[in-house]
């Protein structure tokens, strides 16, 4: 688990296992390009939702399924490929995206606890949903080869943040495909989710990107002061390593309550994961080491 380099091994392997599955995955990444860009006209002083985010998430991926990549099918090689590049489509949802959405969503007593919640406020908090009503209203414009793979991939897109992983119905773990094959679907999504969650680092906002003293959004301003605090993450067989900066002690306590956060997140892959599917995730820990 010590290799840091991106060598694309997921979409090589998928090429060599089905290379309509590799074509019909890379026409949809050509698309998304633009599309995961337009999160900046909705969050423009928001840490990184391109697709640079979505290469570092996918390649946590491959890091964490380590040897197992032979196991994978190329089902499941292409719904997590593109479960990876869907998720943050509901980021830069268009308005009248965003109306036809929040008429789908069950939004519970959000707006009760939140009665000034804003239209940007909402999409942050319910992006996983607004990302799997996007994939379904344009499931034919990105050829998904069948309804069973669409439904696949909005549900990937879903878990990476808030749904229940344990759910059988929900998350099935041999889910079927037409061809026959069956997808563990709370794998897949505990690998998005986990993925996504550590990807912390200061490279995800690079100082040529973001200058920090143009954030007017308090909020922001500290997300950001928080990814750059944070210089390395080693990926080790039993934990996660946050390499900080903990000069400032501010700061430092605020990288203490995000690894407490990334902790819970962890748990609950391994509930899900090691509880349920033939697969294991070995990290078991969530370590801070000052630099």
């Amino acid at each position: 688990m010590t290799d840091d380099t991106n060598n694309f091994a997921l979409e090589f392997r998928l090429r060599e296992l089905d290379a309509d599955l590799h074509k019909r995955f890379t026409d949809c990444v050509f698309v998304l390009q633009k599309i995961l860009s337009n999160y900046k006209l909705i969050f423009p002083e928001f840490t990184d939702h391109t697709e640079l985010h979505t290469i570092t998430v996918i390649d946590f991926c491959r890091r964490l399924i380590g040897d197992a990549l032979e196991t994978l099918n190329k089902n499941e090689l292409y719904v997590l490929l593109c479960g990876c590049y869907f998720h943050d489509t509901g980021m830069g949802i268009t308005e009248k995206d965003f109306e036809t959405f929040s008429r789908q969503i069950d939004f519970g007593d959000y707006f009760d606890k939140h009665p000034n919640a804003s239209k940007a406020e909402v999409i942050r908090d319910y992006h996983n949903d607004f990302s799997g009503l996007f994939v379904r209203k344009y499931a034919e414009l990105f050829e998904f080869p069948s309804k069973a793979h669409a439904d696949a991939v909005i549900q990937i897109s879903r878990g990476h943040r808030k749904t229940d992983l344990l759910n059988e119905s929900i998350y099935p773990t041999k889910l079927e495909m037409p061809d026959g094959e069956k997808v563990c679907l709370p794998y897949l999504a505990a690998l998005l989710r986990l993925a996504d969650e550590i990807d912390v680092t200061a490279a995800r906002n690079p100082l040529l990107l973001y200058d920090l003293e143009a954030i007017t959004d308090d909020r922001q301003l500290l997300e950001h002061k928080k990814h750059r605090a944070v210089r390395e993450l080693r990926i080790e067989k039993d934990a996660f390593i946050l390499l900080i900066d903990d000069s400032d002690p501010v700061i430092a306590e605020k990288l203490r309550i995000m690894a407490g956060k990334m902790q819970k997140t962890l748990d609950s892959c391994l509930k899900a994961v090691n509880g349920r599917t033939p697969f294991e995730i070995t990290q078991r820990e969530i370590r801070l080491r000052p630099v």
